[in-house]
């Protein structure tokens, strides 16, 4: 068994259940591993997690066999473009899929197949060899042009 010693920890401002349980929805072989809860005991708490006994304190999940931890806490901290997640797809009818259910309630296109979610997570959706598409100096210049990559514009 291949051993990940990098994990991803997403911080979400008291919706880490609601995030996942989007994300198990929208990615295949996509599953929930493990939960851990605040205690519900709230002298065991800070004054700022009390609001917080008994829900979730992290959510350990895969999404195509890469192992996520979401963390349910506060709006401290919150998610940016400096930190993405490419998802390379098979053909144009994948990255159709992804797009739309991952700007779909919420979500916002940007540009060159990036987007975010509605937990304001970045994503990259683009086709596998992507690499090899863009040095045609033309097809660089269209992909900069969409927002959702239109394969057949690359080409």
């Amino acid at each position: 068994m291949n051993m990940q010693k990098i994990i991803p920890n997403l911080w979400f401002d008291g919706n880490a259940q609601e995030a996942v349980d989007f994300y198990v929805s929208v990615f295949k072989e996509a599953k929930i591993l493990n939960t851990f809860h605040y205690p519900t005991d709230e002298s065991m708490l800070l004054d700022f997690q009390k609001d917080l006994a008994g829900q979730p304190l992290s959510i350990e999940f895969l999404l195509f066999g890469q192992k996520f931890v979401a963390i349910n806490a506060g709006p401290e901290f919150t998610f940016n473009e400096a930190v993405s997640f490419l998802v390379e797809c098979e053909d144009q009818e994948e990255i159709d899929y992804y797009w739309e259910n991952l700007t779909k309630n919420g979500g916002t296109e940007s540009v060159c197949g990036w987007c975010k979610d509605k937990y304001g997570l970045s994503w990259q959706v683009c086709p596998k060899g992507m690499d090899k598409l863009i040095k045609n100096p033309q097809a660089y210049m269209n992909m900069m042009n969409m927002k959702k990559i239109n394969i057949a514009n690359l080409i």
